[in-house]
């Protein structure tokens, strides 16, 4: 399902994959930027105060090969990321890239119905899981990076060991496609957003749903545990971002900007104090969850159409990242908000960014004219 969600929600025409429209994007962070992830070591960037004065928009084309945009204006070097593989084999959009928690697997996920694992090492593909009736819109690590959760437009949530081919459980109970998964630290529970408008709760072990919570009024875009399981952040076209007390249920906060764009993405940073979120008006935006301000925007990008991962990079400098509409990657200082570098491959739209736990690496996937993986690498 392309992630157009309103006009596939109506039309039922594509199986998973591209999240366009409100359809979505999962980041990085503590997995570098993906499932619910054991708890980083370096603590997250601590924002300055209210700062939110936009930066200056990146040109949209023609920017240099992988070159570094504008310098960031702190002491910290701007990345220098360089392509270093491009893995192909996905038969449709790529939706989904997530690296494990303990930097050893990269798995993609795609409109085709499968997830490929690879070896983040030497990107080697291991296997293909396959079970699935239509297309993936997200994938998921467990804490210990030993199983995976996939939504699906058929409707369902599968659990999968990194060790076979076969799921080891179906997760039936949303009735529309399930378009974002994430465990929680601790892996015993798995949450997930659909476009049915709701998240649902379930217990890994016995595979049922517990809570079923009506969150939003439009299909749900993303959706993520905070470090210690406690809190529940989830996002929708219809332009709110909530924390849910994960236990109870209960809706603690909503966060709304004054435009009310559609929120497409949205992830606890690694300390669980701020929260990223991707818009449809070509924004990202950092808040703080305490005061419910945002405190920093992101722009230069282009998203208007898809729902696209951002995430944060951590084993460097203090990054923002991010896929675009114009085919790059793009990566922002996080204090300056300044663009740094822009990653130049891709040609079509980078739906999905993920960002290694342990070494400067990054993964984007692209969509329809593309269908690649491409892994890009720092060593400076």
């Amino acid at each position: 399902m392309a992630r157009d969600s309103q006009q596939e929600e109506e039309e039922g025409e594509e199986e998973g994959g591209d999240r366009d429209d409100a359809g979505r994007e999962d980041g990085e962070a503590e997995e570098a930027g993906d499932a619910p992830a054991a708890p980083v070591q370096n603590d997250d960037p601590v924002p300055a105060p209210s700062d939110t004065t936009n930066t200056q928009p990146a040109p949209a084309n023609g920017a240099q090969d992988q070159a570094p945009a504008q310098p960031a204006s702190n002491e910290t070097r701007p990345p220098n990321y360089r392509l270093k593989y491009t893995l192909e084999g996905h038969k449709k959009s790529i939706s989904s890239v997530k690296f494990s928690p303990d930097g050893r697997w990269l798995a993609t996920a795609s409109a085709d119905k499968t997830v490929r694992l690879y070896s983040a090492a030497d990107c080697r593909h291991e296997r293909t899981l396959k079970g699935h009736t239509q297309g993936l819109s997200d994938v998921a690590w467990s804490t210990d990076s030993q199983f995976l959760c996939t939504g699906s437009d058929d409707k369902t949530v599968r659990v999968w060991s990194v060790d076979s081919e076969d799921a080891l459980k179906v997760l039936k109970g949303h009735t529309n496609y399930v378009f974002c998964v994430n465990f929680n630290p601790p892996s015993n529970l798995i949450v997930s957003g659909s476009f049915d408008e709701s998240v649902r709760i379930w217990d890994v072990k016995k595979g049922k749903c517990i809570k079923m919570l009506p969150a939003h009024s439009d299909p749900v875009n993303s959706v993520c545990f905070n470090r210690d399981g406690s809190l529940i952040v989830s996002c929708s076209h219809d332009g709110l971002i909530r924390i849910w007390d994960a236990s109870t249920g209960q809706c603690l906060k909503t966060l709304i900007d004054d435009d009310n764009p559609p929120v497409s993405f949205v992830k606890f940073s690694p300390n669980g104090k701020y929260i990223l979120a991707s818009t449809m008006d070509s924004t990202l935006r950092l808040w703080s969850y305490s005061t419910a301000k945002c405190l920093k925007t992101y722009t230069g990008h282009q998203n208007t159409k898809y729902c696209i991962f951002g995430s944060f990079s951590v084993t460097g400098g203090k990054w923002i990242v991010s896929g675009s509409e114009d085919g790059m990657v793009y990566i922002w200082n996080l204090q300056t908000k300044e663009i740094v570098q822009r990653l130049v491959g891709h040609t079509d739209t980078v739906l999905t960014v993920s960002c290694h736990p342990q070494v400067n690496m990054i993964a984007s996937g692209s969509i329809d004219n593309d269908l690649t993986v491409k892994i890009w690498v720092d060593n400076e």
